[in-house]
């Protein structure tokens, strides 16, 4: 796969605004199959004693219950962001890795489409970041989300 530029230039067209400034959502409908791939990663800061207690909290495992909730969130994109294309996923993967006072959190997604699947990725690690709060904010109110970022996206042609 060849990696695609993340960055985009001020002077690059919205893709999402039509001339007359009305939203729109892109017609891909001419664009051909790519297999597409995309990765994000998002942090949740918190005490290290809640980071060693994340897996025995009052509400359950917090580590399973946001890669579970991740994966979900991947799938229903396109339902959660007003212009998104639903897409038919091949691969969810939702990681998450405690070190020290932080959870990382790593989420590849994979499709064949002819739309990316950036928004999918984000989604996920932000839903898992959310979830690991939602777990543990009653014991550590201090937590952060933080660095939701997309690392990487890829398209090949078929």
């Amino acid at each position: 796969m060849c990696p695609v530029r993340i960055e985009q230039g001020m002077g690059d067209e919205l893709s999402h605004v039509s001339e007359a400034g009305d939203v729109r959502m892109v017609d891909v409908g001419g664009k051909p199959l790519s297999r597409r791939r995309a990765i994000a990663r998002a942090t949740v800061l918190m005490a290290p004693e809640t980071a060693r207690r994340l897996s025995k909290l009052p509400k359950g495992d917090a580590l399973t219950t946001a890669q579970v909730a991740g994966i979900m969130a991947a799938k229903r994109t396109s339902e959660l962001i007003p212009l998104c294309h639903p897409l038919p996923l091949s691969h969810v993967e939702v990681s998450l890795a405690v070190e020290g006072g932080a959870v990382q959190i790593r989420g590849v997604v994979e499709t064949t489409a002819q739309t990316g699947v950036e928004m999918e990725a984000l989604t996920a690690v932000s839903i898992a970041a959310l979830t690991v709060y939602d777990m543990a904010k009653a014991i550590d109110p201090g937590m952060s989300v933080s660095d939701v970022t997309l690392v990487e996206k890829t398209k090949e042609p078929l």
